[in-house]
């Protein structure tokens, strides 16, 4: 009997050695967390052509033109968002004697401008004189406009009278475009 004692007690101790590690796992802690992120409206833009250069095509006298090429990614909010390109000329031409936005040597001289801008946005309907003193439209959008993630293909296309008073040489003006939204 002594010998059946000895043999189980060995079984018990090893039942008890089996048993401990399951016992252990089961105080094994865990935890969570709530990820919570507020969606707002944004804009950017990207003017990808750095200089337009305006030529006259054609016969003698015609207007210069040239277009700008832009890449705009815009998320307006749902129900009530608005958003806009707008552009300014914050530098009229220089230097002296030739063309001007803000004070042409002729009556009638203007840098006007058409716009093309792909969907969600709604180019401008019609030719727009540039303006030195205020920001005039490229496009707008709506409520719940969104881009594709890699941008939406907008441009201008200017046209600059041609006046002969103008005198011969190179002439430079910025043009500033600005996207916003709500």
């Amino acid at each position: 009997m002594f010998g059946r004692r000895d043999y189980y007690c060995h079984g018990l101790l090893a039942a008890t050695l089996f048993i401990a590690p399951a016992t252990y796992a089961q105080f094994a802690a865990t935890g969570t967390t709530t990820l919570s992120v507020t969606v707002s409206a944004e804009a950017a833009l990207s003017v990808t052509t750095s200089t337009t250069t305006l030529a006259a095509l054609g016969t003698i006298f015609n207007p210069y033109t040239g277009t700008t090429n832009l890449t705009y990614k815009i998320r307006t909010t749902q129900s009530t968002g608005t958003g806009n390109v707008t552009l300014k000329v914050t530098s009229d031409f220089s230097p002296a004697n030739g063309p001007s936005v803000t004070i042409p040597p002729t009556a009638g001289d203007a840098l006007t401008y058409t716009c093309t801008a792909t969907a969600p946005a709604t180019g401008c309907s019609s030719a727009t004189t540039a303006s030195t003193a205020s920001a005039t439209s490229v496009a707008t959008f709506g409520a719940g406009a969104s881009s594709a993630n890699a941008g939406n293909a907008a441009s201008t296309t200017r046209s600059l009278t041609n006046d002969p008073v103008y005198h011969t040489g190179s002439y430079s003006a910025t043009v500033t475009y600005t996207i916003s939204a709500t």
